[in-house]
């Protein structure tokens, strides 16, 4: 039997966990933990967003931050009102990161027992793609509140969400929901195109018996924005992205308050 997640000296003065998961890469997961953070925050929320992506850290670029001087720094790192972790912070990490599994669990372990996260409603955690030593270290470590699974509509993403939804049930971590990522776009002639199919994610909440969270739509300023250091739902508050990023952040608080509801049977597609 593997432990269970016991009380983090660290992590004492955050009242909820939260991590955003993916079956599979691509899906758009970080952009979406790092709106989500920012779409917290503006309903008033005190919100870390930690990286858990030890491969291939995306959050300090997204976040207009680069390498820092571990020896002078402050960890976590604020930026946006936010408090930030990754290893994408420290100076050697742009040359690539050469470890084994036991080695990714080690840092992710580091950053939730040895960072003073401080007083926080939500720390939000963006997983690596996958079921892997990441998503097991959080798990047996941290004191989850929940994850969300982040897809995109097509079939092939589902059969890897749900894969990452039957992890976390094995491991007795709450499902707070699915969120559909690249739902619809809609043209300058004011027509919705679903590129990408749509409503896979509602169909997969269903299946699986999760509440669907919501659909957030494709806009080009969405990338334009994680490249430029500026999330959209900082930058352009009044897009429809950003809005759909609130009305996600006040369906993953709702689930969130009503998690501890009993573990539900693993599910196949």
């Amino acid at each position: 039997m593997q432990p269970g997640p016991q009380a983090i000296p660290a992590l004492e003065g955050v009242r909820q966990i939260i991590a955003v998961a993916s079956g599979k890469g691509g899906v758009g997961k970080s952009t979406v933990s790092a709106n989500l953070a920012l779409a917290l925050q503006t309903h008033g929320q005190r919100v870390g967003l930690m990286d858990a992506d030890i491969y291939g850290p995306s959050i300090p670029m997204m976040m207009g931050l680069g390498h820092v001087d571990p020896h002078t720094a402050n960890f976590p790192v604020d930026k946006y009102g936010l408090k930030l972790m990754s290893l994408g912070f420290l100076p050697d990490a742009g040359k690539g990161v050469l470890l084994r599994g036991p080695m990714v669990a080690k840092w992710v372990a580091t950053f939730l027992t040895q960072i003073n996260w401080g007083k926080l409603d939500q720390l939000i955690i963006d997983l690596p793609p996958g079921t892997g030593d990441a998503q097991l270290t959080l798990c047996q470590t941290a004191p989850l509140t929940g994850a969300v699974i982040v897809t995109t509509p097509q079939d092939v993403s589902l059969i890897d969400a749900v894969k990452a939804l039957n992890m976390f049930r094995q491991l007795k971590t709450p499902v707070l929901g699915v969120i559909e990522n690249m739902s619809y776009f809609v043209g300058d002639d004011g027509k919705r195109y679903e590129i990408f199919r749509h409503g896979g994610g509602r169909k997969l909440a269903g299946e699986t018996g999760v509440p669907f969270l919501g659909e957030i739509p494709i806009d080009p300023r969405v990338a334009e924005c994680g490249d430029g250091g500026e999330p959209i739902v900082r930058k352009f508050a009044d897009s429809p992205v950003a809005k759909a990023y609130l009305a996600l952040a006040t369906a993953v608080m709702d689930s969130a308050a009503k998690a501890g509801a009993s573990a539900l049977p693993e599910v196949q597609l």
